[in-house]
């Protein structure tokens, strides 16, 4: 299932094809460099763009016997460019190469994530207006607490996803650098220039040091903000779980024709897909440990990251790009239910106004304390009981000395509860 959605795009990106692509990319634009600085003929930088190409095959096959990818893939492009390709891979160490590709790979996979959020923000944005006024209880512990409203909820995802935005940029800038400065980043055999106008053709900056291989401590924070965006998009599921309960049923994702729920019950409608997005967000999260293991390396460079990263950087940004997909179309044809929402409210009988029948109390001149007091004694007679806290309020003698009929009758309306709501959606949107 994942397949379907993301190998076109994700998945593409962190191909083998696509990866030795990038490769080339950079053996070219640093030929070009040495070109500009006459250490390659103009004629050999020529035939080296005219023929220059590999096989993953032929590179499968080489690497089999050499057991070094980057020297099977230098070969596989030799075998295409011929003579000039001593000019190839001039000066430079195999992550000259290797990491520069991989900002490259990482810059991309975040574009595509980008795509993503945006994509989710502007169906959150929508939802929210569209229930920007439709009433719902908000809970605490899990608990009713005081009423909010449904657009409400979804403005707090909506503004999550802006500051993700922010982080992805940050994420990208940190990442946005290359490093074309040989064996243990001192330019032994190189010109600094050939890495500055190399790195410019593929829109990337040196970074200011760097030792064999660009820090990891970069890299994390690329995963970081894969981390923290996936577990963003579990906290929706989660919270979309537990409208769905039987017992709630204020929302559920969505069932589409012909879907069954249960192999043994047919009136089963489970919450699948949240539940998926919850379980797939972890992988994420675990792998963003692996990301901060590898900041620490031995001297100017160990190669035990570079295993972990073959499988921790595919598997979360295709998780990623996944994730976003599902939770945009989960959001675009979930199912609300606003009456459902208004029966909740109305669920406990009238106890979750009791703050407002407090500090009415408190506005005639009681202490918080006397206030709080009177209220808690009506209202857990009224948990306890199963009664009506409305009623109890209005008939107790204590309460009914200081507030009036009519008083007591606005605590209980959900006007005010209304009221700011669009101040809230004005400052979040402006």
């Amino acid at each position: 299932m994942i397949e379907r959605y993301t190998l076109p795009e994700m998945g593409a990106i962190w191909s083998d094809e696509n990866k030795y692509r990038k490769w080339l990319e950079v053996e070219l634009a640093v030929c070009e460099a040495w070109a500009r600085l006459g250490q390659i003929p103009s004629a050999a930088l020529r035939n080296i763009k005219k023929k220059a190409g590999f096989s993953v095959e032929r590179i499968e096959e080489i690497e089999k016997v050499v057991k070094h990818d980057v020297i099977a893939f230098l070969t596989s492009v030799a075998e295409h460019i011929g003579e000039d390709s001593r000019f190839v891979h001039l000066g430079l160490t195999s992550y000259d190469i290797v990491d520069t590709a991989l900002s490259m790979l990482i810059v991309e996979s975040l574009d595509r994530v980008e795509k993503g959020l945006l994509e989710l923000r502007q169906i959150l944005r929508k939802m929210a207006l569209k229930y920007k006024m439709t009433p719902c209880i908000g809970r605490t512990h899990g608990v009713h607490a005081e009423p909010i409203t449904f657009g409400f909820k979804l403005l707090v995802w909506y503004e999550e996803l802006n500051r993700h935005l922010k982080r992805l940029k940050a994420a990208k800038e940190v990442i946005s650098v290359g490093r074309i400065a040989g064996s243990v980043g001192t330019y032994i055999h190189l010109d600094p220039r050939v890495e500055k106008y190399a790195l410019k053709s593929l829109g990337l900056k040196p970074a200011p040091v760097s030792t064999q291989v660009l820090q990891r401590d970069r890299h994390a924070e690329v995963m970081s903000c894969l981390a923290l965006i996936v577990t963003s998009l579990e906290k929706f599921a989660l919270e979309i779980r537990h409208l769905q309960k039987t017992e709630v049923l204020e929302v559920e994702e969505p069932f589409t024709r012909g879907q069954k729920g249960s192999s043994a019950m047919p009136h089963k409608r489970n919450p699948v897909r949240c539940e998926r997005i919850a379980g797939l967000a972890r992988i994420v999260r675990g792998n963003l440990q692996v990301a901060l293991e590898n900041i620490p390396l031995w001297h100017e460079r160990d190669i035990s990251h570079s295993s972990a990263e073959r499988v921790i950087f595919p598997d979360s940004f295709i998780l990623t790009d996944y994730l976003l997909k599902e939770m945009v179309d989960i959001i675009a044809n979930w199912q609300v239910y606003p009456r459902r929402m208004r029966q909740n409210i109305d669920a406990t009988r009238g106890l979750i106004f009791s703050q407002a029948v407090m500090l009415a109390l408190t506005r005639k001149g009681l202490t918080r304390e006397e206030a709080y007091k009177l209220v808690q004694n009506c209202s857990l007679k009224a948990w306890q009981e199963n009664l009506d806290f409305r009623r109890l309020v209005a008939t107790d003698p204590e309460i009914t000395r200081h507030l009036s009929a009519e008083e007591i009758e606005a605590c209980f309306s959900l006007e005010p509860y209304l009221k700011k709501i669009d101040f809230i959606f004005e400052r979040v949107l402006q």
